[in-house]
């Protein structure tokens, strides 16, 4: 971790940071932890927070709860919500769903789902975030009208994310465009490697 990222650690996580805890199904006040009443959006592998500091920023009426498993990327984001002035931000370590089971049915506003490990090989595919379970939870915490926003580079993890969110009753889709969504560095890979790249976008009806 550099200098900086450190020095982040340090100052910020105290008043921004969220240690997720496997099993811990405490529930979430997100009113508590950001200080105000607000829509929410839940980033769900930040990397390296470039692209949510930036949402962050261009949205402050909206709170943005981010989720990473990788030091160095939550020291990133910390380092640019220290930078930047962001009130808006709170970033948690850990599991992903892990941290969906303790946060209230119908709490969110939108769910960012931008680039995940595509997990290439057919023997690791039940690893990928996007499946029927994981689904089934994040469309709860949704609020009716919320928006469940995938994107990746990959194209056969692109058509498992399309027919898993068509298959989830209470989901319908929602257009496919990549508006206000700022370029991630993992999409800037697969552009390079001549990946297209595919956008859904899903709202909760039900």
């Amino acid at each position: 971790m550099s200098a900086r990222h450190a020095d982040a650690m340090a100052g910020l996580w105290p008043s921004y940071g969220l240690t997720v805890v496997d099993g811990d199904r405490t529930p979430l006040d997100l009113d508590r932890l950001f200080g105000r009443v607000a829509p929410r959006v839940l980033e769900i592998g930040f990397g390296m927070g470039d692209a949510t500091a930036a949402m962050a920023a261009a949205d402050p009426d909206r709170d943005y709860l981010a989720v990473e498993v990788h030091t160095p990327g939550i020291g990133n984001l910390l380092a640019l919500v220290g930078e930047h002035g962001l009130t808006n931000v709170r970033v948690a370590h850990g599991d992903a769903m892990e941290l969906v089971r303790r946060l209230a049915w119908g709490s969110l506003d939108a769910i960012h789902v931008f680039f995940p490990d595509p997990w290439p090989k057919a023997r690791h595919h039940k690893r990928r975030l996007i499946q029927p379970g994981n689904v089934r939870l994040l469309r709860q915490v949704l609020r009716v009208g919320g928006v469940l926003h995938c994107a990746t580079d990959w194209p056969h993890y692109a058509e498992q994310m399309a027919a898993t969110l068509a298959a989830e009753p209470g989901l319908a889709p929602a257009g496919a465009a990549a508006a206000g969504r700022p370029e991630t560095k993992f999409e800037r890979r697969g552009v390079r490697a001549g990946r297209p790249i595919a956008d859904l976008m899903f709202r909760r009806t039900e």
